[in-house]
């Protein structure tokens, strides 16, 4: 226990003292959830901009419908000025019972919906003044459903891509690192055994997955991104250490087949590089073709990346850590098992 205590205790300052592992391991991920959070982040106001001239009840009824924003403008010119640059895609001009509605026919989304929030309302204000009993009714009930904000889907996805990435380069570049310098040449003949060696190291980049929590959480939870858990999102937690482990012996096979710490970190990229993007780290995969889709349920980061976006902002419970823990599990014990067999000592 005291070997075991000291190697960790060892590991972790070698850790904390390099300023390179420490930029790569937190910085560097942490620089993609903010530039995409910025560059795909929702100001949450989904209303269309529209001009508007004049008053009356169609002006109302279109802002209490919560889907247009209204631009007031002193003169009709102004307003369609408006709409021939390209500024805005409507502007509504009431002159009295006359509601005049100009688009632009370029933009064909955003015309549709303008034009039928619009002919809605003012149907429902003719209706209202003719005094006439609608044939048909319509009972409109809102449901939550299982889209997300972009800080909701990048943050869980960088966040497993972090730990993947500290795991598979912490292990294997430890490792050649070590046997270059014949570090596990000593520790070989030293009365340590290989148990306590690894799990030193495990333990060091366990704690490592769980600040990177830690950091990825409270810097998307600013309001500058405005990230929001679900109750049981400390279920992650097991997620970041079967994660960790799995990816820990990813890096360990790397480590024992390569020579050099620029063989190692390029043969790391090979591996953790594809399978972020086809993993579903940084865009959903669900639009890609199927066979793409079947191939990227193959690695361990797209279950992960499941697993997290479930327990952390999609509000599921356990039930949605068995499938993914199961994978971790069996990748860690099947990549670990390989990874012993051929690990070597020496070069």
């Amino acid at each position: 226990m005291t070997a075991f205590k000291s190697l960790a205790a060892a590991m972790a300052k070698g850790f904390l003292r390099d300023r390179m592992s420490l930029f790569f391991v937190f910085l560097f991920p942490l620089l993609f959830l903010v530039v995409f959070g910025l560059l795909l982040g929702d100001s949450g106001d989904d209303r269309t901009r529209i001009g508007a001239v004049g008053d009356g009840p169609v002006l109302t009824a279109l802002e209490q419908t919560g889907a247009l924003e209204l631009e007031r403008y002193d003169s009709a010119d102004a307003a369609r000025r408006q709409v021939d640059d390209g500024d805005l895609p409507a502007a509504v001009v009431v002159d009295g019972n006359r509601v005049d509605l100009v688009f632009a026919a370029t933009d064909q989304v955003a015309a549709g919906t303008v034009v039928g929030i619009v002919s809605g309302a003012v149907d429902k204000l003719n209706l209202g003044a003719a005094n006439v009993t609608p044939t048909f009714t319509l009972e409109a009930e809102p449901v939550e459903d299982a889209s997300l904000k972009p800080i909701q889907y990048l943050t869980p996805g960088i966040l497993s891509w972090a730990v993947s990435f500290s795991g598979v380069f912490g292990a294997a570049l430890t490792l050649v690192s070590w046997r270059k310098k014949q570090v596990l040449r000593r520790i070989r003949l030293a009365p340590v055994g290989t148990t306590t060696v690894l799990t030193s190291r495990i333990l060091v980049s366990i704690g490592t997955a769980l600040a990177q929590g830690v950091v990825f959480v409270a810097v998307a939870m600013l309001p500058l991104f405005g990230l929001r858990l679900t109750g049981q999102w400390y279920l992650a937690l097991p997620l970041l250490v079967l994660g960790t482990t799995a990816f820990f012996a990813i890096g360990m096979l790397v480590g024992a087949f390569c020579k050099t710490e620029e063989s190692a970190s390029g043969a790391a990229n090979l591996i953790i590089m594809p399978m972020a993007f086809l993993s579903g780290t940084f865009f959903p995969v669900e639009n890609a073709p199927g066979w793409l889709q079947a191939v990227s349920k193959t690695f361990p980061l797209r279950h992960m990346n499941d697993g997290m976006l479930d327990v952390l902002v999609r509000g599921k419970g356990v039930e949605a850590l068995l499938v993914p823990s199961a994978v971790l599990i069996a990748f860690t014990l099947v990549v670990g098992f390989i990874a012993a067999r051929v690990f070597r000592w020496e070069d």
